[in-house]
């Protein structure tokens, strides 16, 4: 493409510069100047004379030095970074001298620089002028052209003068337009330009000392060579285009507009300088209209300057110079131009912004992109670009080009701005790609899920429905929504599809649940859940679980308090998990999406425009969506199960099942004891609430269970819980239980006769009163207190009562007769066979006391009379043995008044001297003696009185037998 097809801008801000002083403003006027270069931020100037003028950024003359004798300076060469100068001076008398001087080392006497080397160029001897010039960086090798078509290297040490040596490496008929060397590591090549050639050499590294080899047979005019310092191309300027060559050969071009007398790069810019053409450009144009004509075209018109963007394909700058251009250069960040009658001008690049500015205002978005890529552009400035592109777009009606655009700036962009722009029923598709494009960058938020699933309910888009929730990889949308959205819609196999494959295992059990009504798969998931997971699903849904599937959730009940869950293996044929009917789900996506759109209307829809799905096919449940081949081992988990009071809320309206439940746990030895007082106490309370259900034998099966979860003695159940329950339930078993183990018999009796239970009565006499004899007495009052209980308990029990009473002693005779005769109940028949035998024995009784009494008078005056005798008249001994050794009684003898006699010899004298007791009656009188002390020791105990006293049957008598032993004070009988 030619540079005129090329857009044209004003990249660049111009303006002449305005010298420093006098002496150096007389210095470009005077048009002294014969070579110019750059470098270490200063700008070199050779004159004719020889001298080398230094310009500073003030653009004033910081200093100069002669640098030649003799001959003009045609070329000059400082290195970057250094204070390395290189000057080549001419004289066509002689050969041309090249000297290399150190700016920054002065000679002492003089102030000069200090020239480190000086050589001569050779030529064959031959004068001719340097045609062009080109060195390495390091100086270690430079390039001279001549104008009679040779190429001299020179090759050495300049910097510090170690000698050096130069070889012609080319020669030709046709002068030498232009030489550039191309250096990498490995291997270093000369480009050369003839007038009809394109050459290259390899100076140094592999194929070194081989012949020039031509690149192409075109050469180009002088100064239309040049070398771009970023990319090591070289640049050949000709008539028909501009080149491009690298040491593999040419590589691109671009058209150039006629021919080119100069050639330079400044950043990634391409400055050319031709000669005037014949029609004038832009820039020429605008200087006729200033000077009002076109008979002034060839005084304003020398050369043309254009700044080229081969990246870009454009003409930053393009302009008319009144004068040649002499030199350009490039310096302190800016482009230079000198011209022929001593001007300079500054080339500055305009902002990046104000460069996109210039293309905006074209819509030139494109090239706006282009130019901010290449400049570096940090993405989020890309993007408003990017979405500026995308409005002129949408504005010029390419709506599916504005919609990549603004795809292009989604990260930076709000997504409503785009949103409402594409509302519209025929722009629906670009708001689905949109809407996709934001899921895949996780960019959306909930409301964006629900218009994207809105869209394609609207299109009736059953493959990018299911392609959309199936996507792969992470999670693109709001699951939530997405879930609600399906289940509003109808589609609940699609929503347990998303459920299960993100783990929301409690969305699940509400679809199956709440939505399909498919309570045993709901429960068959939990089931294959872990023990953590299943445990808010199960208590969730129990009640409804235990409605619809009673007894595989009470097993499962069981199965997790007593700790015995285990999930259960999810065993699906790989066949099925990679068979799934496809019209399944394309019917039921179909429905969904009809649903959809009955749900959620979209702004500026025709509702009606979307056909009803006419059928459904078979469906895929929640095993089919998730496919998952479990192992077939499944190692038991560890968990705590919690306490089955938890669990006691699920079962309301269940008794069976929570029966079966409690059972079960009360098997468990592991058991807390706080959680086996609460299961005793509610399988007691349900065992009641079931027998206050039934009738007849049922009745009497339940509270025999009921009577024997509570019997021993170490069921954990409070008694005052068994007590208010059986109460509440009518249950006196369990009441008469409780008070069987504390010990409140009586209580238990006064039960039944509160009641009038008259059987139950008798039967707890039997069965208490012998513990507890106090119960006769009662039963001897209750039994009396009305003539329908004395009716119904008998004449027999009665006297069966009367019998006890009075075999036992329990009550006295007179309190007997008080207590019958409370009342006129009990008849003198009923009682006369008791009186009688009353009366009969208290008789008997009466004549034994008196004849034992009579006894005990005869006794005691008969003791008393030997007392009295004894003490009165002498005693006759008739005893003739010895009772101490046997033998005949001898003197010397003792008697005792005991009418026993001793040998005075067989007696043993005490050793205290107190008199000599019988041998024979000494036992006896020992005992009596010993009697008569625990009498006295026990008269003062009187614990032992009162202990005997509550221990007697029969009192009185007790009482007289203590006051016979002397516990009341009586007297005592002397030894």
């Amino acid at each position: 493409m030619a540079l005129l097809l090329w857009k044209a801008f004003d990249f660049f801000e111009v303006s002449q510069v305005k010298l420093g002083d006098d002496e150096t403003r007389s210095i470009f006027e005077n048009n002294e100047i014969s070579s110019v270069c750059s470098g270490s931020e200063s700008l070199f100037l050779g004159s004719d004379n020889g001298y080398v003028r230094i310009i500073g950024p003030s653009w004033k003359i910081v200093r100069s030095f002669q640098a030649h004798e003799t001959g003009r300076i045609t070329h000059m060469r400082q290195v970057e970074g250094t204070s390395l100068l290189v000057t080549v001076s001419e004289d066509l008398s002689n050969e041309p001298v090249l000297k290399v001087w150190a700016l920054d080392k002065p000679v002492k006497k003089t102030g000069l620089p200090t020239c480190l080397s000086t050589l001569n160029i050779h030529n064959g001897r031959k004068q001719f002028p340097i045609s062009a010039f080109t060195a390495l960086d390091d100086l270690s090798q430079l390039a001279v052209g001549f104008a009679n078509g040779a190429v001299t290297v020179i090759r050495g040490d300049l910097i510090h003068d170690r000698g050096t040596k130069q070889r012609i490496v080319y020669e030709s008929e046709e002068p030498i337009t232009g030489v550039e060397f191309v250096a990498d590591p490995k291997l270093t090549t000369l480009f050369v330009a003839t007038t009809s050639k394109l050459l290259k050499v390899i100076i140094s590294g592999k194929g070194q000392g081989q012949p020039a080899r031509t690149i192409e047979d075109a050469g180009c005019a002088a100064g239309c060579m040049t070398v771009n310092s970023k990319t090591g191309d070289i640049i050949v300027v000709r008539e028909d285009a501009v080149y491009y060559y690298t040491s593999e050969g040419r590589g691109l071009c671009f058209a150039n507009d006629g021919a080119t007398s100069l050639v330079s790069t400044f950043q990634d810019y391409v400055a050319l300088v031709s000669p005037p053409t014949a029609s004038g450009s832009g820039g020429s144009d605008s200087i006729r209209r200033r000077f009002g004509g076109t008979n002034t075209e060839s005084l304003f018109n020398a050369a043309r300057f254009t700044m080229v963007d081969p990246t870009l394909q454009i003409v930053a700058h393009s302009e008319s110079l009144i004068s040649e251009v002499k030199a350009i250069f490039q310096i302190w960040g800016d482009l230079f131009i000198l011209t022929q009658d001593g001007k300079v001008n500054r080339y500055h690049e305009k902002s990046l912004q104000q460069r996109l500015e210039l293309l905006y205002q074209r819509n030139l978005f494109p090239l706006a992109i282009n130019l901010a890529q290449k400049s570096g552009m940090d993405a989020q400035q890309q993007n408003v670009i990017y979405r500026k592109y995308g409005d002129h777009l949408y504005q010029k009606g390419d709506y599916d080009s504005a919609m990549s655009q603004y795809i292009k700036a989604i990260d930076n962009t709000e997504p409503s701005q785009v949103i409402r722009k594409f509302l519209d029923t025929q722009r629906i598709h670009n708001l689905i790609e949109y809407l996709e494009e934001l899921h895949e960058r996780h960019k959306a938020t909930a409301d964006h899920t629900t218009l994207l699933l809105n869209c394609y309910a609207k299109l009736k888009d059953v493959d990018k429905l299911e392609k959309f929730i199936k996507s792969e990889g992470d999670l693109k949308f709001d699951l939530d929504t997405a879930i609600t959205m399906c289940r509003q819609g109808g589609y609940f196999e699609q929503a347990a599809y998303l459920a299960t494959k993100h783990g929301e295992n409690d969305l699940v059990v509400d679809i199956l649940i709440e939505d399909s009504k498919n309570y045993a798969e709901a429960l068959d998931f939990i089931w294959h859940l872990d023990a953590e997971t299943a445990y808010p699903c199960l208590m969730k849904y129990a009640r409804v679980l235990l409605e619809n599937c009673p007894n595989d959730t009470t097993k499962i009940f069981i199965d997790y308090y007593t700790g015995k869950y285990k999930p259960k293996l999810h065993k699906v044929p790989l066949e099925e998990t990679q068979t799934i009917s496809s019209s399944g789900f394309a019917a039921g996506a179909a429905s969904a999406v009809q649903n959809l759109t009955s749900l959620l209307p979209l702004p500026y829809m025709n509702t009606s425009a979307v056909p009803t799905p006419t059928g459904q096919g078979s469906q895929a449940t929640v095993s089919d969506a998730a496919a998952i081949v479990e192992p077939e081992t499944n190692t038991e988990q560890k968990y705590a199960p919690p306490p089955p009071r938890t669990a006691f809320s699920s079962f309301i309206d269940h008794p069976d099942e929570f029966i079966v439940f409690l059972e079960a746990c009360l098997k468990e030895n592991s058991l807390k004891d706080s959680d086996k007082a609460d299961i005793y106490t509610t399988l007691f309370e349900m065992y009641l609430h079931k027998a206050s259900e039934r009738k007849g034998m049922q009745r009497e099966e339940w509270e025999s269970k009921a009577k024997k979860l509570i019997e021993g003695r170490e069921v954990p159940i409070e008694n005052s819980n068994v007590l208010l329950l059986s109460h509440l339930s009518d249950f006196r078993d369990g009441t008469t239980l409780v008070k069987e183990q504390s010990g409140l018999l009586f209580d238990i009796f006064r039960s039944y006769t509160s009641a009038k239970d008259t059987r139950g009565a008798i039967k707890a006499l039997r069965k208490y009163g012998p513990e507890e004899p106090q119960l006769y007495p009662a039963a001897l009052a209750y039994f009396t207190s009305d003539a329908r209980i004395l009716e119904e308990a008998g004449p027999e029990e009665l006297a069966n009562v009367l019998n006890k009473i009075d075999q036992d002693g329990l009550m006295a005779p007179l309190q007997v007769i008080q207590t019958l005769g409370s009342n006129a109940v009990a008849t003198m028949g009923m009682i006369k066979p008791y009186l009688r035998e009353t009366i009969s024995r208290e008789r008997r009784e009466i004549a034994s006391n008196r004849r034992q009494i009579n006894s005990f008078r005869k006794e005691t005056e008969a003791k008393r009379a030997e007392i009295v005798e004894l003490g009165s008249k002498p005693a006759v001994f008739q005893a003739q043995r010895c009772p101490g050794c046997g033998g005949l009684l001898e003197l010397p003898a003792v008697h005792f008044l005991c009418k026993h006699s001793f040998h005075q010899r067989c007696l043993k004298q005490s050793e205290d001297g107190s008199e000599v007791e019988c041998p024979v009656c000494a036992v006896n009188n020992a005992a009596v003696r010993a009697m008569k002390r625990s009498q006295d020791e026990r008269a003062d105990r009187h614990d032992l009185f009162k202990d005997a006293l509550e221990k007697a049957d029969d009192r009185f008598k007790t009482v007289a037998q203590w006051f016979g032993q002397g516990v009341m004070g009586a007297g005592t009988i002397e030894s």
